[in-house]
């Protein structure tokens, strides 16, 4: 696969980069007794494990669907996430320690102007690869790369203090080493938790990204036998794995034979064009009852006042049964939408007594 190829070249070049500030700035930290360099090294050090971790994950993730992982196993790159948030953290408590030992028992720091040289490199170098591993990461869908690329931006700051640090030792022969390594520490564990977070939110499940939300409905409602377009759920089985379902109201007179080859146009126009596998399913409408249509307009003014109700849709009369269904869609603010389906049921019938209302409750799922 093409995106896994692309994810494993711009690591194997993290790594090899990484591994170098590791030599440079271990050596140079280690010459001049400068605590701030070494856990500067130590962290780029964690970062060409993340890298490292990454290629495997993506390796493991790209494997192909088996009989008791149907739906492959792409989020394997979500738990990569995790391992790379839990080593950048570990990393942080480390360095905390340390500085704090510093801080209480200083040691004297000997800089010298190729010490500044190596720590001037490490921040450009840092900069620039945080802008290409986030930038990859974006492009790749691939949350690992992205993290790696917070991290590295992250980087370019910490080392930029230990530059401080260094010019301060020089200058004024002030030793805040111990304090800046304790601001060092904050920093990588401030971007450890984001990594966690962010990745935690993956693993649990996180509202469509708007933007695919928007144009997978607009796509479908392209479809000339489509009247709306409701009811879009997406799951994830990794970053590029989305599977779904979708309804789709149509007129109630349409064939099965027209229905059929009507959803299989559409789902495949879907997956062509952004990758996602959708099964629809169907609302029938009246497109032709007078009476049903002037139902449907009397309930949407009697409930668009009501709170937290953010739409209706699927409505429907059957006038031999004496029933009428439909979706209300209800905010996440609405704690009680059974209470609020029984509230406007009771606003409903007194207009309707010979007829039944069966209220389906939805939740604001996507844009």
């Amino acid at each position: 696969m093409e995106r896994t190829r692309e994810i494993i070249k711009v690591s194997i070049r993290g790594i090899v980069i990484n591994i170098l500030l590791v030599i440079f700035k271990a050596i140079v930290g280690l010459a001049a007794n400068a605590i701030s360099v070494v856990l500067d090294a130590v962290n780029n050090l964690s970062d060409a494990l993340s890298s490292l971790i990454t290629i495997i994950g993506t390796k493991l993730a790209g494997k192909a669907p088996d009989k008791n992982h149907p739906y492959g196993h792409g989020r394997i790159e979500y738990l990569t996430s995790l391992v790379i948030a839990l080593i950048v953290l570990a990393a942080g408590v480390t360095s905390m320690k340390e500085s704090v030992e510093k801080i209480i028992e200083p040691v004297h720091a000997e800089f010298t102007v190729i010490t500044l040289i190596v720590i001037i490199a490490g921040i450009i170098t840092k900069f620039f690869m945080g802008r290409y591993f986030i930038a990859m990461g974006k492009k790749l869908n691939s949350g690992s790369l992205s993290a790696s690329g917070t991290d590295a931006s992250f980087d370019a700051i910490i080392t930029t203090a230990t530059l401080v640090s260094a010019l301060f030792s020089m200058i004024a022969d002030i030793n805040i080493e111990g304090w800046l390594g304790a601001a060092i520490s904050v920093f990588i564990l401030k971007a450890g938790l984001e990594i966690l977070r962010e990745t935690i939110n993956s693993i649990i499940g996180v509202r469509i990204d708007q933007e695919l939300s928007v144009n997978v409905k607009m796509l479908v409602n392209k479809h000339p036998k489509v009247l709306g377009c409701y009811d879009l759920l997406l799951h994830s089985y990794g970053p590029e794995e989305n599977m779904g379902s979708v309804h789709v109201e149509v007129a109630d007179e349409m064939t099965a034979k027209e229905i059929d080859e009507m959803t299989r146009t559409i789902a495949l126009d879907v997956y062509k064009t952004y990758g996602v596998m959708l099964t629809i399913g169907i609302y029938a409408s009246n497109t032709d009852n007078e009476f049903a249509l002037e139902m449907k307009s009397k309930i949407v003014e009697l409930i668009k006042n009501q709170g937290n109700v953010l739409g209706m849709h699927g409505f429907y009369v059957d006038e031999i049964k004496n029933i009428v269904v439909f979706d209300l869609i209800f905010d996440f603010e609405e704690k009680d939408p059974a209470r609020a389906c029984d509230s406007i049921r009771n606003k409903i019938s007194p207009y309707y007594p010979d007829y039944q209302f069966y209220i389906n409750i939805d939740r604001d799922f996507s844009d």
